[in-house]
């Protein structure tokens, strides 16, 4: 059995992401063209690897990157609230401004935990790079740090999506598109 016959309907092709993926990098490179040292750029494991690598390799930029772990979800469709951190950075965020590369910002908890937790650690400004944000179903406000800004690829409806990196259960990360998957696959 095919995996596209698990997806209800796709919401962005392949072309769609990697166009708007390129704009998003070109932005990012516009913005920070000037500063007086590049952003450190921190993927939030394992759901942002596809965006991460795509993006990275877009900003035109002399750029280090990072990886961070924290989990909400487990093997459910519904954050849990309670993220935790089970993999930190290598690198010291101290006075660095530092980009946060998330899948999808969804209740908006682990995303507002990790910005504290960068924060903490002293990172000057927090920006937010989310491939997907998907505001219904957000329950805290996004604070970003210093003078952080938010990019994002597109709003996401209020559905439970898969591919280009995010999964159920572990499952459909490599799919190259991001289609909702059908109810009978994950219930």
């Amino acid at each position: 059995m095919s995996l596209d016959s698990h997806i209800e309907k796709v919401l962005w092709t392949q072309d769609q992401i990697l166009d708007r993926v390129a704009q998003i990098a070109s932005q990012i490179t516009h913005d920070f063209q000037a500063a007086p040292d590049p952003p450190l750029i921190v993927g939030v494991a394992t759901g942002a690897f596809l965006f991460l690598a795509d993006l990275v390799r877009g900003i035109q930029l002399p750029i280090s990157v990072d990886l961070v772990r924290a989990q909400s979800y487990g093997s459910g469709t519904l954050s849990n609230g309670a993220p935790t951190i089970s993999f930190d950075l290598k690198f010291d965020v101290k006075g660095k401004h530092v980009i946060l590369v998330e899948d999808i910002v969804d209740t908006g908890c682990t995303l507002s935990s990790l910005i504290a937790h960068l924060e903490s650690k002293g990172a000057s400004a927090v920006s937010v790079c989310a491939f997907l944000d998907k505001p219904a179903r957000r329950k805290v406000h996004i604070k970003l740090v210093g003078d952080g800004k938010f990019y994002k690829g597109f709003e996401c409806p209020d559905y439970f999506v898969v591919g280009y990196g995010m999964d159920f259960a572990e499952l459909y990360r490599n799919l190259p598109y991001v289609g909702v998957l059908k109810p009978e696959h994950y219930k």
